[in-house]
């Protein structure tokens, strides 16, 4: 069975009853960067120089970036020393077979949860990426599992922060811990702790400020308030997860860049995936920052942030290449 062959295979198989509406939820990237690639393939006459170029304008243009761009070109030309590829079918199967490879998903070590206590998920962002909402479709798919959950309030400068968290935990039925406004936000993370290990909380989702304006003092303060989850549960937070908007691109990736500095960051939450044709920016993630793509949001439903699944993405780019064909 061939890479595709298996990629649609896979996706037949899926228990989840709303596996066709997740796949929906790529259709701009569909659309734009698969049918760009079927366009490309559709003129294929060998590992061409003139070929490779065009190939490497899509993947920027679907926000691959750079390196990753040059890093698929090159690898699916080294696959051409090998693999006899001659026709169309030969391309396309190369081509997913390559951006599989750059995503490396055998190498993604499963999320951390506290085996012994409550799991604290710190969550980071600039203001305006989906940070809030998030945490709340997370705190609602815990819920559904049948997990005991909590949220902090640590944008603690942004009193819209605050209530915001406020709002969604009472619709959650859930607790939410805060402090006074201006509080010092490490203080109410200690709090937060504290109150998780005296309550049996499972799970503890943490907001955090999303100011950019000083990103020293930012990148500070998310450091002192590693610290102090750390002296408050052994191994805490034992994830963080920095929200990104995915109509951003690559301006996105710096904003990783800058995160990943300092504050820890073991995945990533991509929102509004489902509103930007340019999807290649979760190959750029992986490729340039080694973090794996935890989440992918696609649409406005508690249910549309969904766990991120490297084959169903490149299956929906595979049948945007059939589209054209």
């Amino acid at each position: 069975m061939g890479f595709i062959s298996s990629l649609k295979d896979k996706f037949s198989k899926k228990k989840d009853t709303n596996a066709t509406r997740y796949l929906d939820g790529y259709k701009k990237t569909r659309k734009s960067f698969g049918e760009r690639l079927g366009s490309v393939f559709q003129i294929f006459d060998g590992l061409s120089d003139d070929f490779l170029e065009e190939l490497m304008i899509v993947l920027l243009e679907s926000d691959c970036g750079v390196q990753t761009a040059e890093k698929i070109v090159d690898m699916v030309q080294e696959e051409g020393k090998d693999r006899y590829i001659v026709s169309y079918d030969d391309v396309v199967e190369t081509v997913i077979e390559q951006m599989n490879k750059v995503y490396d998903k055998d190498s993604i070590e499963p999320i951390h949860y506290n085996p012994d206590g409550p799991t604290i998920i710190l969550v980071v962002g600039i203001n305006g990426s989906g940070k809030t909402t998030s945490i709340a479709k997370l705190a609602y798919q815990y819920k559904q599992q049948g997990k005991k959950v909590a949220v902090a309030a640590g944008d603690t400068f942004r009193a819209g922060a605050v209530a915001q968290l406020e709002e969604w935990a009472r619709r959650l039925d859930i607790p939410c811990v805060k402090g006074k406004e201006n509080a010092d936000p490490s203080s109410v993370m200690v709090d937060a702790c504290r109150f998780a290990k005296e309550n049996d909380i499972d799970i503890l989702l943490a907001d955090t400020s999303g100011r950019l304006q000083n990103k020293a003092n930012l990148m500070r303060e998310l450091e002192k308030m590693h610290r102090v989850i750390g002296k408050e549960i052994e191994n805490a937070p034992q994830e963080t997860w920095l929200v990104l908007d995915a109509t951003t691109g690559q301006n996105g990736m710096n904003q990783a860049e800058e995160f990943f500095k300092t504050s820890k960051v073991t995945g990533i939450i991509l929102t509004k995936l489902d509103g930007t044709a340019k999807g290649g920016i979760i190959l750029a993630i992986r490729d340039r920052l080694r973090l794996p793509v935890r989440y992918v949001g696609l649409g406005e439903t508690m249910e549309d942030l969904r766990e991120f699944d490297i084959d169903d993405f490149l299956y929906s780019i595979a049948e945007g290449i059939e589209d054209v064909r």
